[in-house]
């Protein structure tokens, strides 16, 4: 049976991690230290950026617009994880339930154009030098950076809205730990053949598209690499992008492998752990990849805690 007119005024239950009552507890300390670094980290580097004048530029202006994604997406998914798997209680607003789906949309989105912008910005720095400054000047960077997020916004609004109209069975229970785009669909009574197509074209747009960018920025890149002639050239050009590379196969792979990987018998609990892989520490991991391989933020990061970091 569906129900079209008390939807608003329903609750979801997230079934999140029931179905293993014995891992709760560890799950929950598990969630709530990565909750937490991830949130401390992010926020260092953003410090760390804004008081120092060598990091004012481009890729460090992505970075804090990426550390900025990467806190609003864990806290509109994780405080709540950690409420239900502490108290037990999974129950859910509609309209907490579709903030949740917007704002992984939203964060999703924006991250893909916001890497594919660092791609560009490091594609003009090894292939184009001299030209860098007058390319990547400050009105560049400012468009690039608030023209992703406010597409990602524009379009994760609109799919969410159209998506909130839809009917719904009686029994809302999401078998997930949190409103998952392809769960919700999959309870929904009404005809989604139209949205498939428009969720087909966003991907398309917002997340193949600027995954080829990227590759086609480092294609380049590398060519210009390997025509160096010295070795320490090489190593020096590759180590200005080596962390944004490192971070584009973590974030790709982890969302190719939950959204184009063929459904089976036991693909939603597989799902549930690959999001919270996803969720928990590729957004911590942003931080300490571009922390722990570049000089200068370590380097800043020493002046900040007095100490000494090692590499």
């Amino acid at each position: 049976m569906c129900s079209n007119y008390t939807t608003y005024q329903a609750n979801f239950h997230l079934l999140a991690f029931s179905s293993y009552v014995v891992l709760c507890p560890i799950l929950f300390s598990v969630v709530l230290v990565i909750y937490l670094l991830t949130v401390t980290a992010n926020i260092i580097i953003m410090i760390s950026v804004y008081i120092v004048s060598n990091l004012h530029t481009p890729m460090y202006f992505f970075l804090c617009n990426l550390s900025v994604q990467d806190i609003i997406y864990v806290s509109a998914i994780l405080p709540k994880l950690l409420f239900i798997l502490i108290t037990g209680d999974n129950q859910i607003s509609f309209q907490a339930c579709f903030t949740q789906m917007f704002m992984f949309a939203a964060c999703v989105d924006t991250e893909f154009c916001i890497l594919a912008s660092m791609a560009y910005d490091r594609y003009v720095a090894i292939c184009l030098p001299l030209r860098y400054h007058l390319i990547m000047n400050r009105k560049v960077y400012v468009l690039l950076a608030t023209t992703s997020w406010l597409v990602s916004s524009i379009n994760s609004c609109i799919f969410t809205s159209i998506i909130s109209k839809l009917s719904f069975s009686i029994t809302l229970n999401v078998n997930h730990f949190f409103c998952d785009l392809k769960v919700i669909l999959k309870m929904t009574c009404s005809k989604i053949g139209t949205i498939t197509i428009i969720i087909f074209i966003e991907i398309v747009v917002l997340g193949i598209v600027p995954f080829f960018l990227i590759l086609t920025s480092y294609v380049m890149i590398i060519s210009t690499i390997l025509k160096i002639q010295t070795v320490e050239g090489r190593l020096r050009a590759f180590s200005s992008c080596s962390s944004h590379l490192i971070i584009v196969f973590i974030f790709c792979g982890t969302v190719l492998s939950l959204y184009i990987k063929p459904e089976s018998e036991n693909s939603e609990e597989l799902d549930k752990f690959l999001s919270l892989l996803y969720a928990g520490l590729v957004p911590l991991l942003n931080p300490l990849v571009y922390s722990l391989r570049n000089k200068e933020v370590l380097n800043v990061l020493k002046k900040i805690t007095g100490r000494k970091i090692s590499r």
